[in-house]
């Protein structure tokens, strides 16, 4: 058993100067449970729908902001995986950073709220709860997919994630991947409870298999309590989404700035005004096409071979619009969500449908269209195409003028 252990952390290691040495940062978030895997269920809710959904949008909020960021989702859909190809996903695209979406459950009517975030490390389970929920709890209640899987006792040979020879292995990880774990984490309580205004339930340190198997600094965030009514009601209120991701934003690029400022150092975003996230650090290297796609696991390289838009594909000049919705799927004219607009446009990326409003060679005519939309759009932000491709915002208003 020692020298299994011994072993893993020589490859974790390895793998810490791998992931370390490329140019381009990957982000790897994964959304909690999913398929026959309900994870925990609320009155109203059950968490793999949660996990989905804020998964998606902490991922496209860095994908807006950071273009030297490759985010890639172990999900996108209500797909059943296993928590060793969530890691393996990771590990064969060499990620960065792993972070894993969750949320909290407690037996028995009983009653806990706040945010939690866990890494991997040696557990202190001495019974002291001091209002929080045990760390125990938490470890059994996420690793108890694994007995979901096939052949999980051939899969996860020699690990017992209560055992106390479990932990031993915690004593030889001393390593970098640890430290940055720990690190993030105290980023995202500080970053994620001011954003939202939940308790900070602080960060903790588990044996949770989804981290053990990853070979990068991760952690895995508990949002809150489906077990707790008001909690359930606010993760489920559509405001929520941009508040948990504004503060998962802050909390990466804290995290990112200081250990893999490659491009000059982002800034963080105000919690509490719709910003214009594009303008301030847009994504460069991405495309338009006609019809939506929703790839899972199989994206290898990230870059999707799409269909130009003939509006904006014989001018010269590049065409800003106001991109105002982003759905799973494509919707229909009458659709609710898209609010009584009936002139728009869509195109698809990343396996979402992306709908925008306007068109023209003005920045400051679409300017003006985006103070029209926010009142119903808050987060609407501008985009930029030039011979069918998105471009960073900022060159293409220099290249108009």
């Amino acid at each position: 058993m020692k020298k299994t252990y011994c072993l893993f952390v020589a490859l974790l290691l390895l793998s810490v100067k791998v992931a370390v040495a490329g140019d381009q940062f990957v982000l790897v978030i994964d959304a909690g449970h999913g398929g026959h895997d309900s994870g925990c269920v609320g009155a109203v809710t059950k968490e793999k729908t949660l996990t989905l959904r804020y998964a998606l949008a902490f991922g496209q909020l860095v994908e807006r902001q950071c273009p030297d960021v490759k985010v890639l989702y172990t999900r996108k859909t209500d797909k059943y995986l296993t928590l060793k190809e969530r890691a393996d996903f990771a590990n064969n695209h060499k990620a960065n950073l792993f972070v894993s979406v969750h949320i909290n459950s407690l037996p028995n009517k009983r009653i806990a709220r706040g945010f939690q975030t866990y890494t991997l490390g040696r557990s202190l389970r001495d019974g002291n709860r001091r209002g929080y929920i045990e760390n125990l709890e938490v470890a059994k209640r996420e690793n108890a997919v694994i007995f979901m899987e096939k052949d999980y006792k051939q899969t996860y040979q020699g690990f017992d994630p209560n055992s106390p020879e479990s932990n031993i292995m915690f004593e030889f990880i001393q390593d970098k991947n640890m430290e940055l774990s720990a690190e993030l984490a105290r980023y995202l309580q500080r970053n994620v409870c001011q954003a939202t205004g939940r308790q900070d339930m602080g960060a903790h340190q588990d044996n949770l298999a989804v981290l053990r198997l990853t070979s990068m600094p991760g952690c895995l965030m508990e949002l809150g309590f489906i077990s707790t009514a008001d909690e359930e009601r606010f993760m489920n209120d559509e405001s929520s989404t941009s508040k948990y991701a504004r503060g998962f934003y802050n909390a990466f690029i804290t995290y990112k700035n200081k250990h893999h400022a490659i491009n000059s150092p982002y800034r963080p975003l105000e919690m509490n005004t719709p910003e214009d996230p594009v303008q301030r650090n847009p994504t460069s290297h991405e495309a338009k096409e006609e019809k939506a796609e929703t790839p899972v696991m199989d994206e290898k390289s990230g870059e999707k071979t799409v269909e130009k838009s003939p509006d904006i594909e014989k001018n010269e000049k590049a065409v800003f619009k106001v991109q105002i919705l982003t759905s799973g799927r494509k919707l229909k004219s009458k659709d609710a969500r898209l609010k009584g607009i009936e002139d728009f446009d869509c195109y698809a990326e990343g396996g979402l449908v992306k709908y925008t409003v306007g068109a023209s060679t003005n920045y400051r005519e679409i300017v003006r269209l985006r103070k029209k939309l926010l009142e119903k759009f808050p987060e609407a932000f501008i985009i930029a195409f030039k011979n069918g491709q998105k471009v960073n915002v900022n060159d293409a208003i220099k290249e108009n003028k």
